[in-house]
């Protein structure tokens, strides 16, 4: 197996702080936007996204943690049940808001397309943007393109990117792993 070391240490941080002046450049002061992070890895980016934001400019910035489980198309599949479910909180209206979407890692974008489902039992937001620390763009198989992207990666089905945070894992870093194949 070879790992490939995307991002990490001040890097990592740059590239988060470098999303949050590009969120306050288009929502300013944040009075009509609100961060919602995707469970479970974008909330880690969310609360980092949020907290960052909130020192840049002093304005306190609406945070929400979305759980799509049960709005996944391979629900059925991976076997999920209630008691493995994480929780939606999402104690303010989006009704007229910009929602901010934000995950760690877009790939075929089903997850995305899953969030955008569950969104709707909140509200009409006025307009819905996607933050991702990493793209993976190749592998889409539904149409959704990032509106803030840390980094792109141009990656195979076969390789996985793995994104560590510092709050659950060993420190903060993106990595790309690769199997070797057998001859």
């Amino acid at each position: 197996m070879k790992q490939s070391i995307l991002l990490e240490g001040a890097k990592f941080q740059i590239t988060i702080r470098r999303l949050c002046q590009q969120l306050i450049e288009n929502h300013g002061d944040f009075s009509n936007a609100v961060l919602i992070g995707i469970q479970p890895r974008g909330t880690y980016l969310a609360e980092r996204i949020q907290k960052e934001i909130q020192r840049m400019t002093g304005k306190e910035v609406q945070l929400g943690i979305l759980d799509i489980t049960f709005y996944r198309d391979d629900f059925r599949m991976k076997g999920a049940s209630p008691l493995t479910a994480n929780s939606t909180v999402i104690d303010f209206i989006v009704d007229g808001k910009d929602v901010v979407l934000i995950d760690d890692v877009l790939w075929t974008g089903r997850t995305i397309r899953s969030a955008m489902d569950a969104m709707q039992a909140f509200g009409r937001p006025a307009k819905m943007e996607l933050l991702v620390l990493v793209d993976r763009r190749f592998s889409r198989q539904i149409p959704i393109q990032p509106d803030y992207i840390g980094i792109q990666v141009d990656s195979i089905d076969s390789q996985k990117v793995i994104v560590s945070w510092q709050e659950v894992d060993s420190g903060d870093s993106i990595v790309l792993v690769t199997e070797k194949k057998l001859p």
